[in-house]
């Protein structure tokens, strides 16, 4: 799959909203129920989440989800 340019966006926005409430990502991985792995793709861009999983991350970082698009 081709890596598009809002995942990238997407992902970089859950890292650094996960940095900025210093929660490490194995942490987040947990609290949303995430493979650590599978949370290293997304925060690089490399998967194409499903809106549920974005609410699952949204929901553990405690933000609404117009703060990650």
């Amino acid at each position: 799959m081709k890596t598009d340019e809002r995942m990238i966006a997407f992902g970089k926005r859950v890292r650094e909203v996960r940095k900025g409430k210093g929660i490490s990502q194995e942490r987040l991985a947990e609290m949303a129920g995430i493979d650590r792995s599978y949370m290293g793709n997304i925060e690089r861009g490399e998967k194409n989440i499903t809106l549920k999983k974005a609410y699952e991350i949204c929901d553990a970082l405690n933000i609404a989800i117009k703060y990650l698009v």
